[in-house]
């Protein structure tokens, strides 16, 4: 059965497939692209792996970015460089079938290795300086594996497509919900949590996860362009929530969704001056308004009370584009909001 060609899917012009080629036929470029088919790297890292200079790399990522084959963003003053989906069909097969054994291939990622073990030490030591900060604020709730486990039974077990964590921070929910997406996308205005972020994936197996350097309150993608946008632990910190989910709001897909998780109303004012926090929580119905200025109905709340007097309740939201029902979905009843104490 032959196939016409105006019904392809996926076809290009020959003379792009040519300039695809072109571009892929040298080989640093070659070995490029066998090193971003394991996640993005920066021409810092590409210059450290592959030994040669800074201009020299630049100049072989320009061809590759030109053809198609390779996106490239920037996180502050860093560049970081990622295989292109647009171009995968023609890349991919190739790639899938280089003998990575044998050098060069094989002497490439052993010093990838060695890069990505050097960046997650260094995020490491970062974190570090951090954790009493945040141990302190972890010890105010509940275990984080519980938040954890009700993030998972808000979204059911339905395929999470395409996902963007807003304000990821150091990435656990990317590393939660990334194996269950097919695309996973993070999303912090800080480098140096990015960094923390990326080790913390790639720790993971989870290296060609997107981290993107930008703006919460106006990310910079596409309209509609998520399945599930989720914004977790963030707009406490926020001087404007309610702008930051209407910018959520913007990017879920038709029949998409927004999880948002943050703390119920308290009174602790020490975590204004000692954790930055702007807010000292929300009321259902505050973030179940704003989301609706924003579009979307609230389809479930549910509430992750404190076991100790004192301890701050976590709530998430979930809420899908207004007019979009979800049969035997509403407030959980089950877990009454609680003052707390």
């Amino acid at each position: 059965m032959s196939i016409d060609r105006d019904e392809a899917v996926g076809s290009i012009p020959f003379s792009e497939a040519l300039g695809v080629l072109r571009a892929a036929a040298e080989e640093t470029r070659l070995r490029i692209l066998a090193l971003l088919a394991e996640g993005e790297l920066s021409v810092s890292d590409l210059t450290d792996i592959l030994g040669q200079s800074q201009p020299r790399i630049s100049r072989h990522l320009k061809l590759l970015v030109e053809a198609g084959l390779v996106e490239r963003h920037r996180e502050g003053a860093w560049a970081f460089f990622r295989r292109s989906e647009a171009r995968a069909g023609l890349a991919d097969p190739l790639l899938s079938e280089l003998d990575r054994t044998a050098p060069p291939l094989s002497e490439d990622r052993a010093r990838l290795d060695a890069v990505r073990a050097q960046r997650a030490e260094t995020a490491q030591t970062f974190f570090a300086r951090l954790a009493p900060k945040w141990d302190e604020l972890r010890s105010l709730h509940v275990p984080e594996a519980t938040v954890e486990a009700a993030v998972l039974d808000a979204l059911g077990e339905r395929s999470l497509g395409s996902l963007i964590d807003l304000g990821t921070g150091t990435g656990r929910m990317l590393g939660l919900l990334a194996p269950r997406a097919t695309r996973a996308t993070g999303l912090d205005s800080s480098h140096a949590m990015l960094s923390v972020a990326r080790a913390n994936l790639e720790r993971q197996g989870l290296a060609r996860v997107d981290l993107r350097q930008g703006d919460i309150h106006a990310p910079p993608f596409a309209r509609a362009s998520f399945d599930l946008v989720v914004v977790h632990q963030v707009l406490h910190y926020l001087d404007d929530p309610a702008r930051a989910l209407r910018g959520a709001a913007r990017l879920v897909a038709p029949g998409g969704r927004l999880l948002v998780v943050d703390f119920a109303p308290h009174d602790l004012e020490f975590l204004r001056t000692g954790q930055a926090h702007r807010r000292l929580g929300f009321s259902a119905d505050q973030v179940s308004g704003w989301l609706a200025e924003a579009g979307l109905a609230t389809v479930s709340t549910h509430d992750l009370a404190p076991r100790e007097s004192g301890q701050l309740t976590v709530t998430l939201w979930l809420a899908q584009e207004a007019g979009v029902h979800q049969v035997g979905v509403g407030h959980d009843a089950a877990q009454p909001r609680r003052a707390v104490a």
